[in-house]
């Protein structure tokens, strides 16, 4: 007790803080670390993936199988989630944006994390290989694998490639969905999947230009710290310009009506509209906010929509 006074004492004699102590990890240190948030956006489109499939099946909607693919997902994307924070804590230190999370801040022991991921992992793909289809059990694995090694171990750290190559998982949780029903990559799937791939860059790019000296400073070879601002804004019109054809084939194809045929076109010129403002304003960062912010929205919009307006066989 003594001794601690006096490292408070000497601390406080030369005007710093003394070191808190390290508290102990709780739930929410590991909900936290599986990024809630992600997984809530991603289950959406993996319900209107199911929701899309067995509504063009032509059978009645299978209540069970539906909770045992989106919770085999869940798990999928929880365990990506968590290991890519255990690959990440060293990077993680040096953002203010991820610095007090749990595994910088050392109140979760990194084999614990890894443990955590390993076994969320494990038990998500068994869950869509053994209770869904194995073609649901592979789409989870590469989904895994990809974003994992490929996205956070390699490309993550090395290469500006790294968010588009690392969208192929990200596209992921839909694709897995609709197969969960059909247990076939047909037409539909590879829609959703171009959806979400399209979607992911600009909605990423944007937080890279917000944030691109913090990603400069830890390391990041992100498209906008390598190539600058104006080049990335000529990526994010390239992918949105794609992205609204594509979500338009899903009415092409017979599996949504007008309804969605209208958001997807009004969502996707507003997006695009917002983003070719950036090329005429004076203020990226107020800029790339706007355009982050819609694309959040952007997302649950769209498949609230298409689940709404799914067209029953």
């Amino acid at each position: 007790m003594d001794n601690q006074l006096s490292i408070d004492s000497a601390a406080a004699a030369e005007g710093q803080e003394a070191p808190a102590a390290i508290r102990k990890a709780t739930l929410k240190d590991f909900i936290q670390l599986a990024k809630p948030g992600i997984l809530f956006s991603n289950i959406i489109t993996a319900f209107g993936g199911y929701w899309v499939a067995s509504g063009n099946a032509g059978g009645t909607f299978d209540v069970p199988l539906m909770i045992y693919a989106m919770l085999g997902t869940l798990l999928v994307m929880a365990s990506g989630c968590v290991l890519n924070n255990y690959l990440d804590r060293d990077m993680d230190t040096k953002m203010s944006r991820t610095r007090k999370r749990a595994l910088p801040t050392g109140i979760v022991d990194p084999k614990v994390v890894f443990w955590y991921g390993i076994i969320l992992g494990v038990a998500g793909l068994s869950v869509l290989s053994l209770l869904v289809n194995p073609l649901s059990g592979l789409l989870g694995v590469v989904g895994l694998l990809v974003y994992v090694l490929v996205y956070t171990a390699w490309l993550k750290r090395t290469s500006p490639l790294s968010t588009t190559i690392g969208a192929i998982s990200g596209a992921m949780p839909p694709v897995i969905g609709y197969c969960a029903v059909t247990g076939q990559l047909d037409m539909g799937a590879w829609i959703l999947f171009g959806i979400l791939f399209f979607w992911q860059p600009p909605h990423f790019w944007a937080l890279g230009i917000r944030r691109k000296e913090e990603y400069r400073a830890a390391g990041f070879p992100l498209l906008p710290v390598v190539h600058g601002n104006e080049l990335t804004k000529m990526h994010m019109i390239r992918f949105l310009v794609m992205l609204v054809p594509v979500s338009l084939l899903l009415y092409a194809y017979g599996y949504v009506g007008e309804i969605y045929l209208v958001a997807a076109i009004v969502l996707g010129l507003i997006w695009t509209f917002i983003g070719l403002a950036g090329f005429k304003t004076n203020d990226d960062d107020n800029w790339a906010k706007r355009m982050f912010v819609f694309s959040i929205n952007y997302l649950p919009l769209l498949f609230i929509v298409m689940i709404l307006d799914t067209i029953r066989a």
